[in-house]
């Protein structure tokens, strides 16, 4: 067995040795690390795809809102939606609107006759012409659902009749209908019907179209914080990799003068190279969160304005509104338009019901009639002979008549009559239009017509469909507004929480600067580690990212907030007029 003095003679050259392997083992590896760390600056990222970096658009907030009501797509779309609604109010309208008609022609017609006193003569027809012209004006009245109708015709005849007085003749005919319902469609028709849902589909097409600008302004508001949010980001990164390049530049000059050993640049360098990543990633954010935003203010795909590098200017929103919770709870009740949207579809099955109910009633309409009659023409003087009689045949009835003793015929002369018109009916066309005016001829009637279906089940099938989307409807606006004061405590939540995170985001930056630039005095006073002041440096670009992002959810929970209560309109200073939106 070794003694104690072998083995201290035996382990001290072993020692010996492994510390000169290890110094030499260790220089080789800083000659090595040194050598493969030289400084490789690259320069920062500035490729934006689609974008020149050079040509900036300064972009307020306003800016980007007024932009947006002018060119966004969508609002336009739902301005079209109210414009058709518009239409469809004025066609409902024109049921009203008179239906005018008119028929001309002329007609000729031979016509036979089988009869003595037909006219024809010898040839057994005459000929007649006639040139008719007729106007016939009907529609609905607005009042009480009733319909009428005016006819008004007119003609000229000339026949070859041989027993026509008038010769040409001005027949003329006025007519005047009204149909009166005096239950079923009194009150309400379909046309009154569809007047009033026309009008409340104009509303509700208004309310849609108010919502879709709210929507598109609360959309370019978080999509403006967000590109703001992502350009101070990028900025921030920037300025890391800056001061990382600094710090290494610093531990370079370190190393060359034997302070700092040379694998303590792999440390700055992996810094580096990590905060690089960064500023890659914040530009991408950089880039979506733009083009999230011209997708929103911009008319087209054709715009120059894709190619420009938008900069938001607006300061960060960090006012609070000064507001209860049961004051916002109310305000959203009241001005949420959802609700309002609700409670015009409800309207609109109130219309349905009553019009079904009026269905469910027997039809019994008054029928009142008024017809005038004129007639004038040329008038004709009809010459007829009577008693003629054959000398021969009355000599020999006589004959006869003395065998049996009795007395002969005595039969009168031949006599001649002449047949005239009324002097009344003689004149020309104004005449007989005279005849209608002054109800020279009149014809009146009234009378009840009444219609009573077996079942009216259709009617009754609609009266109750409409009644059970009516209690779905007031379903519905109670679970509306239980998830609107649901969303109204959660902005309101979280706008206080998005407050408590910025002073304590700005603490904690605060806090980062005093405790990076201690750390950075202790290290070069060599009283820190190179690993505490990089982490130092890590810390405070957290912090100050931390605190942008506090920055951004205040100004974007005060959006949301102002959206929630309904009032992102009056905040916003826009108005919409009947046409179009202005701000």
């Amino acid at each position: 067995m070794l003694t104690e003095k072998s083995k201290s003679i035996f382990i001290v050259p072993l020692l010996f040795t492994l510390f000169t392997a290890t110094l030499y083992c260790q220089e080789k590896i800083n000659q090595d690390v040194k050598g493969s760390i030289e400084p490789k600056v690259r320069p920062f990222p500035n490729e934006r795809i689609g974008v020149n970096v050079i040509s900036q658009l300064q972009l307020t907030l306003e800016d980007a809102i007024k932009m947006a009501l002018q060119n966004n797509n969508s609002i336009d779309s739902s301005k079209i939606n109210v414009r058709i609604a518009e239409l469809n109010l004025q066609l409902a309208r024109s049921a009203y609107v008179p239906k005018i008609s008119a028929e001309n022609y002329f007609e000729t017609r031979t016509v036979p006759s089988a009869s003595a006193i037909g006219g024809a003569g010898a040839s057994g027809k005459f000929r007649q012409s006639d040139l008719n012209a007729s106007l016939v004006i009907d529609g609905f009245s607005p009042f009480a659902g009733g319909s009428y109708q005016l006819n008004f015709s007119t003609a000229r005849t000339t026949t070859t009749n041989q027993n026509a007085l008038l010769n040409p003749q001005f027949p003329s005919s006025l007519s005047f209908t009204y149909n009166q319902p005096l239950i079923n469609g009194l009150r309400f028709d379909s046309r009154r019907r569809n007047i009033e849902i026309a009008k409340k589909n104009l509303s509700l097409t208004d309310t849609q179209f108010r919502q879709t600008v709210i929507d598109i302004i609360s959309q370019v508001e978080q999509s403006y914080w967000e590109l703001a949010f992502a350009l101070k980001n990028l900025q921030t990164q920037i300025e890391a990799v800056k001061q990382a390049r600094t710090q290494l530049e610093s531990n370079e000059r370190l190393v060359a003068k034997g302070i700092l050993a040379p694998i303590q640049l792999v440390e700055t360098r992996n810094q580096l190279t990590t905060i690089e990543q960064n500023v890659y990633l914040a530009q991408e954010a950089v880039t979506r969160a733009e083009n999230s935003l011209k997708a929103l203010i911009l008319k087209d795909r054709k715009s120059d304005i894709w190619f420009y590098s938008l900069i938001p200017i607006s300061p960060i929103e960090v006012n609070l509104p000064q507001i209860s919770l049961e004051e916002a709870i109310n305000l959203a009740l009241k001005n949420r338009l959802e609700l309002q949207q609700i409670q015009i579809d409800k309207e609109i099955r109130e219309i349905d019901e009553r019009f079904y109910k009026e269905q469910m009633k027997p039809q019994v309409d008054l029928v009142t009639s008024y017809t005038a009659n004129g007639i004038a023409g040329t008038a004709r003087e009809i010459v007829r002979t009577s008693g003629t009689i054959n000398p021969e045949l009355l000599n020999r009835v006589n004959q006869l008549s003395a065998l049996q003793n009795l007395p002969p015929l005595n039969i009168p002369p031949t006599t001649t009559s002449i047949s005239r018109p009324p002097d009344a009916l003689a004149g020309n066309y104004l005449s007989s239009l005279t005849d209608l005016f002054t109800s020279r001829y009149p014809t009146y009637r009234i009378g009840l017509r009444l219609s009573i279906p077996f079942t009216n089940s259709a009617a009754a099938a609609e009266l109750g469909r409409t009644l059970a989307e009516k209690q779905k409807l007031e379903n519905q606006k109670l679970q509306t507004e239980q998830l609107i004061e649901s969303e109204v405590r959660n902005a309101f939540q979280t706008l206080r929480s998005a407050e408590a995170r910025l002073k304590a985001a700005t603490s904690s930056r605060l806090t980062a600067e005093e405790l990076y630039e201690s750390e950075k005095r202790q290290f070069n006073a060599g009283l820190t580690t190179l690993y505490m002041l990089l982490q130092r440096q890590n810390d405070l670009f957290q912090a100050k990212n931390r605190e942008l992002q506090a920055q951004t959810d205040l100004s974007k929970a005060i959006a949301n907030f102002y959206r929630t209560i309904g009032t992102t309109l009056e905040q916003r200073g826009v108005t919409i007029s009947a046409n179009s939106s202005s701000k």
